[in-house]
């Protein structure tokens, strides 16, 4: 009798056991190097989504022209080259993107601490309690965030 369940250690798909233990050491030498200069790190990362916004914006300009019917083609290309705003943005100013960044982290964690925490107790009877439980790290989280901003951001 055959049966699909997929082990840790391996299964269809499953990484070769060297890789994983060369990706455990990547993750623990680029851990320390952002623990050792975490402005630079947040500056490093605050290029990279930039980057990623621009590349988003232009397949999602590229996209528009792809797709059938032309109802959403202005919104399409409004969408992206918004990205593509925002993205150039964040990699010319990625000091004040950081900043941004951080400041719209803060709020929805804030806000959607405050949804969760509403839901949680809304179904309390159904474990509401740990969407309410998550409701309050969430709520915990943006505030450390807002409070301490711009030093945060950074």
């Amino acid at each position: 009798m055959a049966t699909n369940s997929v082990s840790a250690t391996g299964g269809p798909g499953a990484l070769p056991a060297w890789v994983r233990v060369l990706l455990g050491v990547v993750f623990i030498i680029v851990g320390i190097f952002v623990l050792g200069d975490v402005v630079l790190a947040t500056i490093i990362s605050t290029i990279v989504i930039g980057l990623c916004a621009i590349v988003g914006g232009v397949f999602e300009i590229i996209h528009a022209f792809w797709t059938k019917g032309w109802g959403g083609f202005a919104w399409q290309i409004f969408l992206g080259l918004l990205y593509l705003v925002a993205g150039l943005v964040l990699v010319s100013q990625p000091v004040s993107g950081s900043l941004v960044l951080t400041y719209v982290l803060g709020i929805v964690l804030l806000v959607s601490g405050c949804v969760r925490f509403y839901v949680g107790i809304r179904y309390w009877a159904e474990a509401g309690w740990l969407l309410f439980l998550s409701g309050v790290f969430g709520i915990l989280a943006g505030l450390v965030i807002l409070v301490g901003w711009p030093a945060t951001g950074l």
